[in-house]
């Protein structure tokens, strides 16, 4: 269900540590001695349409045409982005992961307990938005460690919660 299409946007240079070993015979016996050597690897940081730039353009735009839902959904992206960046972890070689139905629950959870008129939108954004920002942004520190050749912020670790708050803020109509 991933969107297949990442925009490059910047690319990411690390020097990682490469252990090799080098044998020395010393009185007819042989010594094997590690020696740690740098070698620089590169992964890319790519930005997904389908789990990125679609869903926050609707947000934007779904915020625009509503302006007295902002203040909410934005108290939405915040409550949102602290759960999220808690459940959120990075996984060598696979990126951020996260269970799928957090967010979308925390978003919808939000959306009635908030007073704005408009519990789509609110649910919708601070699913979105919310996602985007704790479990993608706010964990681009970990990106060297991922060892990871590529890197898609709204990727498959994060695009199920995208997703499914879509899915959930259309299902509140």
């Amino acid at each position: 269900m991933e969107s297949f299409i990442n925009i490059p946007v910047s690319t990411l240079r690390t020097m990682i540590p490469i252990v090799k070993e080098r044998f020395v015979r010393f009185f007819g016996m042989i010594f094997r001695i590690p020696q740690v050597e740098y070698g620089e690897k590169t992964t890319l940081i790519a930005v997904n349409l389908g789990g990125v730039v679609i869903p926050a353009l609707v947000s934007f735009y779904l915020m625009w045409r509503q302006p007295a839902s902002v203040f909410y959904a934005l108290m939405g992206v915040l409550l949102v982005t602290i759960v999220t960046k808690v459940v959120a972890k990075p996984v060598r070689v696979r990126g951020i992961t996260m269970p799928a139905f957090v967010s979308p629950l925390v978003a919808a959870a939000i959306a009635y307990l908030l007073p704005s008129g408009v519990p789509t939108v609110v649910a919708y954004v601070s699913g979105v938005l919310g996602t985007l920002i704790g479990a993608d942004v706010l964990n681009l520190n970990t990106i060297p460690d991922l060892g990871a050749p590529i890197v898609s912020i709204g990727g498959v670790g994060t695009f199920d919660g995208v997703f499914m708050s879509g899915i959930l803020a259309v299902l509140l109509v």
